[in-house]
């Protein structure tokens, strides 16, 4: 294809744009009759009239066309027997297959590439238009209004002067009024009104939904910087709708988009909300210009997967968010076959519109077997289920998509993370778990080197469990390298060597990438309470529990950072709220010996003991510590470096400590487990806080 523009030609032609209004809702109604009425349309009325009027169709848009006109006359006559006919169409047709047209004619320059297809703002124009149209009606702008407002015994509607997406100027509009019109005389009146109740009503539904995220995404305080204008090179993918009849499929219609938004992510030029954030609003009604203001982008894509066997539709659209306009929207009819072909078709059509250049290297790390992919999608959904029960259902549909593609590199990183995470939450013995995360994360970057996920699974066992910082160092740098956005697990690690400024730092970009993430300002007051700031801590994790009123870990970390204020009622409360057990007690055991009540804390220290002394060793130690036992917690401190506890991956910043610090058995023990504060020096890592 030629991409050279001056070698494109130039014209001046007459734009014909038009869709399906509520096309969805038909196709949900009733989608093989919708199909039949449709490509009755086409073959007996759009296609012949065309050819009619000697015209020709550019591209079907699934739900519409674009056609170009020899004469602006012909083009607005063609208009008018189209919308005739289908309004004859519609009076004999059942309610839920009216098909109704929108219908927008531009005279204007295009800009006309190899193949044929069009481009320009005589293009985007007539787009617009169509979007300003009643169904039934056809909407003109001022040029071809000019050409043909004599020659035609029609009324026209002055709408005035129309601000159009990317038009400098505004375009002045007019409606086409005539006897055999579709759409009715009062259509604009009543669409103008429902369209204001419409969007009061659902303003108001999503009042709460949006107040929460509000709420939380600034309740950081007047001490966070000024909130800079939000680039027009970022984007947010929403999780796409489920339009199957099984909601089984779910699965399926998230893990598509998910790919798309990595894929887009790895584009350099584009600012990409992470997936928490952006999949936080599926099945919530809450409009497009709310989430994108939620979120910080300028752009949304959206969209939906209908899938029945073999055969899949997969609708996508582009909205700039501002002014709701459709900057690119498309449909694809294909089978299972095809589906990485259309991941990089909207990819690439979501970068070009963008302006972003999507290089000819692009890594792709996905098989070209369908019914791998599908395992590996269902293992993805299966393995954030953060349960036993799941994590053995992801293995097993991994090693599915294994067994089919024993190269497939995407299913060997993700296996690896989900032993990773069954191996930390206890529910595989450590040894083998992390053996086997370590195997499977070393085979899929020997299959993809490119791919950043492994490197930062083997930087994570380096540091938690074999304790080998500098080996995890590397890995980090290199996950880095690959993948200079994704800095939350690097910044955690950055902590632990004691280097919390550059940790806040890296984790508050981290909140504003995924700022309606609970465990990104969760991991923001972690690092604000181990830097011994509680009231930014609180600040933070009263965030999380906004977004997530069940977030485990918050109170109990809130109830912490009171104690750190010396007000240990207040943290006595807190902790009796942690719904998670084991940090339960360990708060009690804390708030109570503040209290003076060393009864009630010894009888919470027993129960931890009894309950959880093999995977809460290291925790044990510092609530010792923090109660002034020094023999007491070296004693669990050894215990935990015998049952190979990640938790003494952050010992060194640590407050809890702080009563032992002094102790001459504390630096040895650092040393001996290569948390010295020479040791952590020593461990380079050099982490730039992306743009």
């Amino acid at each position: 294809m030629n991409t050279n523009p001056d070698d494109r030609e130039r014209r001046l032609a007459t734009i014909l744009a038009a869709d399906i209004l509520g096309y969805s809702r038909l196709m949900d109604a009733d989608e093989e009759g919708t199909y039949a009425a449709l490509f009755s349309a086409r073959s007996e009325v759009i296609e012949p009239k065309i050819k009619k009027h000697r015209a020709r169709i550019v591209k079907h848009t699934g739900d519409g066309f674009l056609a170009e006109f020899p004469t602006v006359l012909s083009a607005v006559k063609f208009a008018m027997e189209l919308q005739e006919e289908m309004a004859r169409r519609a009076k004999d047709a059942p309610k839920d297959l009216k098909i109704k047209f929108r219908i927008g004619i531009n005279l204007g320059d295009i800009i006309v590439d190899d193949t044929g297809d069009i481009f320009g703002d005589g293009v985007n124009i007539a787009a617009r238009l169509e979007t300003l149209g009643i169904p039934g009606g056809i909407c003109i702008s001022g040029a071809v209004y000019d050409a043909v407002h004599k020659k035609l015994k029609v009324k026209f509607d002055d709408l005035g002067g129309q601000k159009v997406k990317n038009i400098p100027e505004k375009v002045h509009a007019y409606d086409i009024r005539w006897p055999g019109e579709g759409g009715t005389h009062d259509e604009r009146a009543v669409k103008a009104k429902t369209k204001r109740k419409s969007m009061i009503h659902m303003a108001m539904a999503a009042v709460a939904a949006v107040a929460l995220i509000w709420v939380a995404v600034w309740q950081l305080g007047p001490s966070e910087p000024e909130v800079a204008a939000i680039p027009e090179n970022s984007i947010a993918v929403l999780a796409f709708v489920n339009r199957s009849n099984d909601p089984e499929q779910d699965y399926f219609s998230e893990g598509f988009a998910e790919d798309i938004l990595y894929d887009l992510a790895n584009l350099e030029g584009l600012k990409v909300t992470a997936r928490t954030s952006a999949f936080s609003f599926k099945g919530k009604n809450v409009p497009i210009i709310e989430i994108a203001k939620a979120l910080r982008v300028a752009n949304i894509l959206e969209g939906s997967v209908r899938k029945v066997g073999d055969q899949v539709r997969i609708t996508a659209q582009l909205i700039h968010a501002e002014d709701g306009f459709a900057l690119w929207t498309e449909t694809f009819d294909i089978t299972m076959a095809d589906i990485f072909e259309v991941q990089d078709e909207i990819k690439a059509n979501v970068a070009g519109v963008l302006g972003v250049e999507v290089p000819g290297d692009t890594r792709v790390v996905q098989t070209t077997n369908p019914e791998a992919y599908i395992f590996l999608l269902q293992a993805r959904h299966m393995g954030r289920q953060g349960a036993a029960e799941g994590y053995e259902k992801s293995i097993a549909l991994y090693k599915q998509a294994l067994a089919i593609d024993p190269d497939y590199a995407s299913a060997w990183a993700g296996l690896a993370i989900t032993y990773s995470n069954q191996t930390a939450r206890t529910l595989r013995p450590l040894d083998e778990g992390y053996w086997l995360a370590r195997e499977a994360a070393s085979k899929a970057i020997a299959l993809d080197p490119a791919d950043a996920q492994p490197h930062r699974t083997l930087a994570r066992i380096a540091q938690l469990y074999e304790r080998d910082f500098v080996v995890a160092a590397k890995h980090f740098e290199k996950a880095l390298a690959l993948d200079p956005t994704d800095v939350g697990t690097a910044a955690s690690f950055l902590a632990s060597l004691g280097r919390l400024d550059q940790a806040i730092a890296l984790t508050k970009y981290s909140v504003a990438r995924n700022p309606v993430s609970p465990v990104r300002h969760g991991n923001l007051g972690f690092n604000y309470l181990n830097a011994e700031r509680p009231d930014e801590a609180i600040a933070s994790y009263r965030t999380a529990l906004t977004l997530s009123p069940g977030f485990i870990g918050a109170h109990h970390r809130i109830g912490s950072a009171l104690l750190q204020k010396g007000e240990p009622e207040a943290a006595l409360v807190a902790m009796q709220k942690e719904a998670f057990e084991a940090l339960r007690l360990l708060g009690l055991v804390m708030a109570y010996h503040a209290l003076g009540q060393a009864t009630a804390s010894d009888a919470a220290l027993a129960v931890l003991i009894e309950k959880y002394e093999t995977g809460w060793a290291y925790n044990i130690a510092y609530v010792l510590a923090y109660r002034g036992e020094a023999d007491r917690a070296f004693e669990w401190l050894d215990k935990a470096v015998l049952y190979k506890d990640g938790g003494l991956s952050e010992i060194a910043i640590q407050p809890l400590f702080a009563n032992i610090h002094d102790d001459p058995r504390w630096l040895p023990f650092l040393e001996s487990i290569g948390k010295s504060p020479e040791q952590l020096a020593a461990i380079e890592l050099n982490v730039t806080l992306p743009e």
